[in-house]
């Protein structure tokens, strides 16, 4: 029968290819969606937006981190696809412990086009998913080297602040999109407070961007961030182009493109009081 290692080091045993899957992970939902397997997906999470069809008609079986096995073994899946940061270890775990559960690793670029060449292996789509690996792959290659990079905190959480750190996923598509992380000697996902971002005011240039996901961030919160750094440039930014390491990376490059563009535009000046 034939076996797959996935991002862990961990092999699976499939005898077949799945009839039967769900996937824990909302980047790898929207990947198996457009690998065409709508008929296979039988449960999805909560937080699998992507597509706004499979949302609204999957069986959801909790959120990424707190799944609910009673739902998922009412489905019996013959394959789960999970995620190493976004699932809940010991909840993968127990999963493995009943069914064929598949881990993607994801930290770089290069990790992802081969999650997504593996998970197509897994699933019977091995030509579909190499395609689209390989079309990500030709619009990264052709995404221009920006002259110099200029510095950014990326934060994705309030009270506390956090930000991104070395170690993610983020970090590489923060060199993609032509920014140096300003908490980049921190690892994964650190805690901020009010005296970090003080210590960020004499930098130059820097630019402060805030996730759509995973929280809401709103002028109240600009408007706080401006208090402490008047001088940084503060954009909203689309979050799943930064975060989603599956399909939707086929988008990201375009979209990297024009926010150099808006970081690197200077404000309009000031109209003087008469």
């Amino acid at each position: 029968m034939p076996s797959f290692t996935d991002q862990i080091g961990r092999t699976i045993v499939l005898p077949h290819f799945p009839r039967r899957i769900i996937s824990l992970v909302p980047s790898q939902t929207e990947l198996l969606f457009n690998l065409g397997l709508d008929e296979q997906v039988v449960g999805i999470t909560k937080f699998c937006i992507h597509p706004a069809s499979w949302f609204r008609s999957k069986p959801r079986i909790g959120g990424t981190k707190a799944i609910d096995p009673a739902r998922i073994d009412a489905l019996q899946p013959d394959l789960i696809i999970a995620n190493k940061e976004e699932n809940d270890r010991q909840q993968v775990e127990a999963l493995a412990a009943r069914y064929q559960v598949w881990v993607s690793d994801v930290k770089t670029l290069s990790d992802a086009l081969t999650m997504i060449r593996s998970v197509g292996a897994l699933t019977g789509k091995e030509a579909e998913a190499g395609e689209l690996a390989n079309e990500i792959d030709a619009r990264f290659s052709i995404l221009p080297t920006p002259p110099k990079t200029s510095p950014a905190a990326y934060l994705i959480w309030y009270k506390p602040w956090m930000a991104v750190g070395s170690d993610t996923f983020i970090h590489q598509m923060l060199r993609y999109c032509g920014f140096d992380n300003a908490f980049g000697d921190r690892d994964r996902y650190p805690q901020i407070d009010t005296s970090d971002l003080n210590e960020l005011t004499g930098i130059l240039d820097l630019t402060i961007l805030l996730s759509s996901e995973p929280y809401p961030f709103r002028q109240r919160h600009i408007d706080e961030i401006h208090k402490t750094l008047p001088n940084a440039a503060i954009l909203q930014v689309d979050g799943e182009l930064f975060s989603w390491y599956g399909s939707r990376l086929l988008h990201a490059p375009a979209y990297f493109r024009q926010l150099r563009e808006r970081s690197s535009t200077p404000p309009p000046p000031e109209i003087p009081t008469l």
